[in-house]
């Protein structure tokens, strides 16, 4: 993950506004730990396009790896709005195992709720 940084954080002083540069610099600081970098992070590339579901599922992680769940929860919201979710499944490649099973335990409750909920209606 260092190795993976100091690349990524050449490239984006390479190129400002490459993207791929600063999610790849997000997720090695994730990975090292630096979970507050990586949010900073993250919102800036935000910022430059608050469309981006690699972007918003990524932060919707760290809300819920902070305990935010109700900002997770909006965060994933608009991830299904938007309507590509196909970045999920690679970036779970990338989450830490507790991470990972947090956040596949949260969508799954969430889920259920929203079955029955419907059901209920």
């Amino acid at each position: 993950a260092p190795g993976v940084y100091q690349l990524a954080s050449l490239l984006v002083e390479l190129d400002a506004s490459d993207e791929a540069s600063r999610i790849l610099c997000a997720d090695a600081l994730y990975q090292m730990g630096c979970v507050e970098e990586a949010h900073k992070l993250l919102l800036l590339a935000l910022s430059r396009n608050p469309q981006r579901s690699p972007i918003l599922a990524r932060l919707a992680l760290l809300q819920l790896k902070k305990g935010f769940v109700y900002d997770g929860n909006q965060l994933l919201k608009k991830v299904i709005r938007i309507g590509d979710t196909s970045c999920l499944l690679p970036i779970m490649d990338i989450f830490k195992d507790e991470d990972r099973k947090l956040m596949q335990t949260h969508c799954h409750f969430r889920a259920l709720t929203i079955l029955k909920n419907k059901q209920e209606d």
